[in-house]
């Protein structure tokens, strides 16, 4: 049983894979998680770095950029990350599922790229990561396995995250969003 102190020790699970030859950021990080995410490449044997994410909800008309994954591979090489290991792959606007969506939309990019991948490492934020894990690994398992790795947020201190309201509304929406996913796993198609 966990704890609600634990909660978010549950929810911000990182379990990367060793031989992991994509990072996969999802693209509507923080900007200092993005600049970790060039520090987690570097210091890994990665090939490349895929970026996803969906459009963007606000601001759509006046930025240069139109989804999240284009604004973080955009980010990425402004921070001096070369280019030619990045790859953005942007997921349609979808209502609902948008974690999942963002799955399908990179599985389908891999397969339409003939790119043998077996194994990705998912570069996400905090809490959000176990979600984020579930439905990758539902998109892409067996083919491809599924490592995680957990962003440790600056807005909150996560081992006393009920001592902030950013830290609760955090915690308790994604452990709302993560009952959400495994119950509706069911209904989810393997697309």
């Amino acid at each position: 049983m966990i704890s609600t102190v634990n909660l978010h020790n549950f929810l911000a699970v990182s379990q990367p894979v060793k031989e992991a030859e994509v990072l996969v950021v999802e693209g509507w990080l923080p900007d200092y998680a993005i600049k970790e995410a060039i520090g987690e490449f570097n210091s890994g044997k990665y090939q490349m770095v895929i970026t996803t994410g969906l459009p963007l909800s606000k601001g759509y008309y006046l930025a240069e950029y139109k989804n999240f994954a284009q604004l973080a591979a955009a980010t990425m090489v402004k921070l001096g990350f070369d280019p030619n290991k990045l790859v953005a792959v942007p997921a349609p606007e979808v209502m609902k599922d948008r974690t999942y969506a963002s799955a399908i939309a990179l599985r389908e990019w891999l397969e339409a790229a003939k790119n043998p991948v077996k194994a990705i490492n998912l570069y996400t934020f905090g809490p959000h990561a176990r979600r984020s894990w579930l439905l990758f690994k539902k998109a892409l398992a067996p083919e491809i396995t599924v490592g995680v790795i957990a962003v440790a947020p600056q807005d909150y201190d996560p081992q006393q995250w009920w001592g902030s309201s950013e830290g609760v509304r955090t915690v308790i929406g994604e452990t709302i969003a993560y009952i959400y996913a495994r119950l509706s796993l069911g209904g989810l198609p393997k697309l």
